[in-house]
């Protein structure tokens, strides 16, 4: 009755001054108005969960509840974290950790290092310094050791082999020129 009343009298008077003096709030009055549908319609767990899914396979199983709940709410979708908790627990719907930085490298060897930080030689064959690369192939993958020269970056020599079994530092490089240098034939 009070909302038929507001309705026949909106032209005389403002809407948030009716709705005070009736006592009846603006979103109550807007949702009769409408047809009595209130302005959000919750989703059903069936829903909500198809829709957790997607943004699971989406992100690949990167995101938990609390990233979950902010997806569905920017895709315009009502979400509060509880329930997204409860029904990512029940399906098993879990975010995957990513896996920590693991420090490989032994900087603390004690082992005598030949250039004391020194990669600026001031003569073409004083300093050559290896390196390795993997490069896949349809064939699988495939290991390139070079030598480089550090005073003009030039390659020295080269191998490539398809398994790394460590044989590329034992012998010289099987390509590439080699100075006049006795260590290397």
């Amino acid at each position: 009755m009070k909302y038929a009343w507001i309705a026949e009298q909106g032209l005389c008077y403002p809407l948030v001054t009716m709705c005070d003096v009736l006592d009846v709030s603006i979103s109550g009055y807007r949702a009769w108005k409408r047809g009595g549908r209130p302005d959000r319609q919750r989703l059903t767990d069936a829903q909500t969960l198809a829709l957790i899914r997607a943004i699971d396979a989406e992100v690949r199983g990167a995101y938990g509840s609390p990233r979950m709940v902010r997806a569905l709410r920017t895709r315009g979708f009502p979400a509060c974290r509880e329930r997204v908790e409860r029904l990512m627990r029940e399906n098993g719907i879990r975010a995957r950790h990513k896996r920590r930085y693991k420090v490989t490298t032994d900087s603390k060897h004690g082992l005598p290092v030949a250039l004391d930080r020194n990669f600026t030689p001031t003569a073409p064959n004083q300093v050559w310094t290896p390196d390795i690369t993997y490069l896949w192939t349809d064939e699988g993958w495939l290991y390139l050791a070079i030598v480089l020269d550090l005073f003009n970056r030039e390659v020295v020599g080269w191998s490539l082999k398809r398994a790394h079994d460590g044989g590329h530092r034992d012998r010289s490089p099987d390509h590439g020129k080699h100075p006049a240098n006795p260590s290397v034939n």
